[in-house]
């Protein structure tokens, strides 16, 4: 099938979003779909630069389209579906609620994908509009939670014809064989000693404060930061040395294709979320949230120390994990210190979730999706 992806996402970007549009296109592609990808831009990027940081190798037509000043969205959404109607696409993919709306205007069907409850009234009324016609469409949200949300918010009920709850996912290949933590901590040049990792944004409710905490409270342990934008890298760099803590090394953004190894070189992964989670764009994501880290850190094969928030129960449990109550250090501090002691919980956990995440793979997701919107 003639698939154009059309995404408000810069590319290339440190940013999750346009990680999850890259692996989303790359799943198509591999399922057997003709995938091209639209995004905002006025310059061309070489494909070996996106295989490197995106982790893909997959090679599929990306058009970067300039836009002008005024209206740049809706601008740049409105060039796209005229180059897709000149390209005889079958049908849209999104994440945007313009392209979905326009699209279905002009009588292309439509996949859009939600990551959030629309809002605005601009958005609400979209959004509205898009479930209201009768046009070919399926609407495929990442949790649910988040589409029991929609439901209330706007008096509707999805039905399994026009709807798919699809969590995000993981290339599992891409952790097939990785070694043991140890020969990870010795490929990366990382002393040998146990270690803990966080790897994602440093956002507002990452809790990357409570494992600046954590770190002072347990100076025996390798803290391994991965990602982070400059300046709050910098950050958190002058804080560390302000506090002469030894034991937390910063190691900046990694490209996605490396990103397993050092996911590999812990004993323990964390994943420390706040009760207000949020996104490179803003707002609160954490009840209705599925991180690709989640995925990621399962398929390394490694015990996993979250936040306690209900919608990631959707995905792990205890026998796959362990918790923690959200923004208590104190929690964090106990079952930090059990989880340490304890190497026989430690890899029973890690081996259940490598077990469970073959649930998740981006192909999986992405067949099943298609499946759906081909047989409605």
């Amino acid at each position: 099938m003639r698939i154009a992806y059309i995404a408000s996402s810069q590319i290339p970007s440190m940013k999750a979003n346009s990680i999850q549009v890259m692996k989303v296109c790359q799943a198509l592609v591999q399922n057997g779909e003709a995938v091209h990808l639209y995004v905002p831009g006025s310059s061309q990027h070489p494909w070996v630069e996106l295989k490197d940081q995106y982790g893909i190798r997959e090679e599929f037509p990306i058009t970067w389209i300039p836009a002008a000043k005024r209206g740049k969205q809706v601008d740049f959404i409105l060039r796209s579906l005229m180059r897709c109607r000149k390209s005889q696409c079958e049908m849209i993919y999104t994440r945007a609620i313009w392209a979905a709306c326009i699209g279905l205007l002009m009588n292309m069907p439509v996949i859009y994908e939600v990551h959030d409850i629309p809002g605005g009234k601009i958005g609400s009324r979209l959004f509205r509009s898009f479930l209201n016609s009768r046009k070919k469409k399926l609407t495929v949200m990442i949790t649910r939670v988040l589409q029991e949300r929609i439901e209330e918010r706007f008096g509707i009920k999805f039905t399994d014809k026009d709807s798919v709850v699809a969590p995000d996912g993981v290339d599992l290949e891409r952790y097939s064989g990785l070694p043991g933590a140890i020969e990870c901590r010795k490929r990366l040049g990382f002393n040998e000693r146990i270690t803990a990792v966080y790897t994602g944004g440093f956002y507002p409710g990452r809790g990357v404060d409570l494992l600046f905490k954590l770190a002072i409270e347990f100076p025996q342990v390798q803290f391994i930061w991965i990602g982070g934008e400059k300046d709050t890298i910098a950050y958190w760099n002058d804080k560390i040395k302000d506090s002469a803590v030894t034991n937390i090394i910063l190691a900046g953004f990694i490209p996605n294709k490396d990103l397993p190894l050092y996911q590999g070189a812990a004993d323990i992964l964390l994943m420390p979320f706040g009760k207000k989670v949020s996104v490179s764009g803003g707002g609160n994501t954490a009840e209705i949230c599925s991180p690709m880290k989640m995925f990621e850190y399962m398929a390394a094969g490694r015990a996993i120390l979250s936040s306690d928030l209900p919608v990631l129960h959707e995905v792990l449990n205890e026998s796959n994990a362990m918790f923690y109550k959200a923004e208590d250090f104190e929690d964090l501090r106990r079952q930090f210190s059990v989880l340490l002691a304890d190497q026989t919980r430690r890899n029973a956990i890690a081996r259940k979730a490598a077990q469970d995440v073959t649930a998740y793979e981006w192909k999986t997701r992405m067949n099943h999706i298609m499946q759906v919107f081909k047989g409605s």
